[in-house]
């Protein structure tokens, strides 16, 4: 959907996550960009926040407490955001499952563009070396599956600043121009991520046309 605010997002998800829940709807996979903003998840330290909502405003970067696991953490222009929105009970009824899945669609995403990533034991999301290139968060009702991955392609990492990112100290943040330089192209790693996803949860992605999404008027 391009580069988008995250209020329209995160719209966009409810209105999928009510279509598969009442009407057994069609699965989704949403990939974006967003425009600077800092989410807090449901189990988040208040302390994670090294700032002020005020001052954040000042720099141009929204702040949102939302309805996923997982603690505090950044989006930003230069970051494939990505959130399925897939009812597990057509693929597999396992939360541990699902998380490491998600997380293989990055690891063989980041071989494609030859660098190593892996998993650390006890923490969620994809790392290089010690740094996270890519947070993991989800929420799952009704084994309905919304929120996702954050992967940090060409991402300013100065933002990161102002978090204690994912709550976890004393690991930082990455991305993949950072390890590798010259990739900024957020096109060509999202088509990749695509392929990626569709081995590894057996699904064929389909173009979804704007004109069929029609989200009620608040």
């Amino acid at each position: 959907m391009g580069i988008s605010k995250y209020a329209a997002a995160w719209k966009l998800q409810h209105y999928f996550f009510q279509q598969i829940t009442e009407q057994r709807a069609d699965n989704y996979l949403i990939l974006t960009e967003h425009y600077p903003v800092i989410t807090i998840g449901q189990k988040t330290n208040p302390a994670h926040l090294l700032t002020t909502e005020t001052y954040l405003k000042r720099q141009g970067i929204e702040l949102y407490h939302i309805d996923r696991g997982g603690d505090i953490t950044f989006h930003g222009p230069g970051q494939l955001v990505g959130y399925p929105i897939l009812n597990l009970l057509d693929f597999k009824q396992d939360i541990h499952w699902y998380m490491r899945n998600l997380e293989e669609v990055i690891i063989r995403t980041l071989a494609d563009f030859k660098l190593p990533a892996q998993r650390i034991p006890d923490l969620t999301g994809v790392w290089v070396d010690n740094k996270k290139i890519c947070a993991v968060g989800v929420r799952i009702t009704r084994w309905v599956t919304m929120h996702g991955f954050a992967l940090n392609v060409s991402t300013d990492l100065n933002h990161f600043q102002y978090i204690i990112p994912c709550g976890i100290s004393g690991k930082g943040v990455t991305s993949i121009f950072e390890q590798i330089g010259n990739i900024t192209n957020l096109n060509e790693v999202s088509s990749r991520v695509c392929a990626n996803f569709e081995d590894i949860f057996d699904v064929s992605l389909q173009p979804l046309q704007s004109d069929l999404i029609k989200i009620p008027a608040e």
